[in-house]
């Protein structure tokens, strides 16, 4: 016989699980006490919602679900936005959560909150334990749900006396979930379908979106491609499936995107769309698209499907399985023709430098993606710093990381965190804006306890860029609550969590200080000066 909180520790070790992001508390502490006598590792955040973005970062890089934990009332409620950020991108998480006592439940005492209520429209599954022998179940269940069929977070809250209650602990070799049976191989015949209607595609275009990172469908993208000469573009998350300089990869569409990818998406007969949903940022206008091309579109959620655009051939199947069998039925080359115009649009251009004084981010991204390892990580927050590196940082054999669907502020430093937990033998570079930073620098303190050896620069501007961006384009130019003005130094923030810190305003500067960031053996902060009405494109 164990207790349920030591049952909870068994069952992520039959998991495989060996790191943890989160915060204690009360009705959390008889698993924190298993948890502190097992091999587990468990990282210490500074605020909850920290604790997902982290458990994001981890699962992105890892290939593993990330697993993060909380406390009941203020510690669950702050994590609702590290599982909204990791429900609309897809990413699988185990997200546990203390409870007040089950006796105690609706009567609303000290920290109790209704979070399994309060997360319904962005979880993918979600428990309250009140029998401590479906333990075991619901723990094999929840992994199995979170990182099959489109993946997702899947929360289990745990009301204190449940932890404290005893069983005899068997963990279970299958699932079988009435209900719950995604459809993962793809229908031959739509397969079929989609390889007769390419073989006479004059003008063909591959879209990538994030869900070809939920499989490993982007190792078999590149294989497509080259093989059928096909043009691709991506989403901001699809972002890595080929090297930014490979020869077929035209970059980001959409409304930040560039122009040779938006311009083959608008001149294509033919889009085949690979794990892609198609938001409002990708494709302004996806019905005029679908009356001037074919729509293929691919994806392991059939929600998905239709949803945004009218897809003429639908097919619902994890993509490394659909595109196997895809690429069996295929003898086809795009026009020559046609590929070359659409590499014609690419541009090599080098950006210009910033006014005096200050640096200009796009050549800074420039030069940090040729000094940076090729299998690096690249951790990119929200804001104008987010589309920067989406356009001017070259991914080779590494990943881009950031926050797509919910767009999340303070993303960045935690994501990074978890992402070096994962592979701590990798280069991880956090970028922020002055804006985002202060949305997560308590965070410094979990680099430093936990060994983090994250670099982080920050596009410091003063002012809350993206929207600055909107109201001069939108409202009169009148910059409504968008200066940040009382921001501390940032030079003596490092400096007070013992992280040596570089600033530079100068173009001239940049290499220099990106060797010095790059070199240093531990975390290290780089400030970087930029104009207030630097644009973002």
């Amino acid at each position: 016989m164990i207790t349920g909180a030591q049952a909870m520790v068994e069952c992520l070790k039959c998991e495989g699980v060996t790191t943890v992001f989160g915060y204690p508390g009360a009705t959390i502490a008889p698993f924190y006490d298993a948890l502190f006598a097992s091999s587990i590792r468990h990282i210490l955040v500074r605020q909850e919602q920290n604790a997902g973005h982290a458990a994001s970062g981890y699962a992105r890089i890892s290939g593993k679900p990330g697993v993060c934990i909380a406390t009941s009332g203020p510690g669950a409620t702050n994590l609702i936005t590290g599982i909204a950020t990791a429900y609309m991108d897809s990413i699988p998480l185990i997200c546990i959560t203390g409870q007040v006592r089950s006796d105690q439940l609706g009567r609303d005492v000290f920290q109790e909150a209704d979070i399994t209520g309060a997360t319904e429209s962005f979880i993918k599954h979600s428990y309250l334990i009140k029998d401590v022998k479906t333990l075991p179940r619901v723990f094999k269940e929840a992994f199995h749900i979170a990182t099959t069929g489109r993946p997702g977070p899947v929360l289990i809250d745990i009301p204190m006396d449940v932890q404290l209650q005893e069983l005899d602990f068997v963990y279970p070799e299958k699932v079988d979930i009435v209900g719950y049976k995604p459809s993962v191989t793809g229908n031959v015949r739509q397969i079929q379908r989609a390889a007769d209607l390419i073989q006479t595609a004059k003008r063909p275009v591959l879209c990538a979106g994030g869900g070809v990172f939920s499989s490993e469908g982007y190792r078999l993208i590149e294989t497509l491609c080259e093989q059928c000469r096909i043009p691709v573009v991506s989403t901001m998350m699809g972002i890595g499936v080929l090297p930014s300089d490979h020869p077929l990869y035209l970059g980001m569409i959409g409304t930040h995107g560039v122009k040779a990818a938006n311009r083959a998406l608008r001149e294509a007969d033919l889009l085949i769309l690979a794990g892609a949903r198609v938001g409002d940022r990708a494709m302004a206008a996806p019905d005029q698209i679908a009356e001037r091309a074919h729509i293929v579109h691919i994806d392991v959620d059939p929600a998905e499907i239709g949803k945004n655009m009218p897809a003429e051939i639908p097919i619902v199947g994890d993509l490394s399985n659909v595109l196997r069998l895809l690429m069996e039925r295929l003898s086809f080359q795009a026009d020559e023709a046609w590929v070359q115009h659409c590499v014609s649009y690419k541009t090599n251009t080098i950006p210009s430098s910033s006014r005096e004084g200050f640096l200009s981010p796009k050549l800074f991204l420039r030069k940090l993606s040729a000094s940076m390892d090729p299998d690096c990580i690249l951790v990119a927050d929200v804001g104008q710093n987010q589309i920067w590196c989406a356009n001017y940082f070259g991914i080779q054999k590494g990943r881009f990381l950031t926050s797509g669907g919910m767009g999340t502020m303070g993303y960045s430093i935690p994501a990074a965190i978890g992402a070096k937990m994962a592979r701590p033998d990798l280069q991880v570079c956090a970028v922020c804006g002055d804006g985002s930073f202060q949305m997560s620098l308590n965070e410094l303190a979990t680099i430093n306890q936990s060994g983090a050896h994250v670099k982080m620069v920050v596009m410091r501007n003063g002012r809350l860029g993206m929207v600055r961006e909107l109201q001069d384009k939108l409202y009169g130019g009148r910059h409504a609550a968008t200066k940040l003005d009382g921001s501390p130094d940032f030079m003596l923030l490092a400096e007070a969590y013992g992280i040596p810190s570089l600033s530079i305003r100068e173009d001239s500067q940049t290499e220099e200080a990106i060797a010095a960031m790059l070199s240093a053996d531990g975390p290290f902060l780089l400030q970087c000066i930029v104009h207030p009405d630097e644009p973002s494109l």
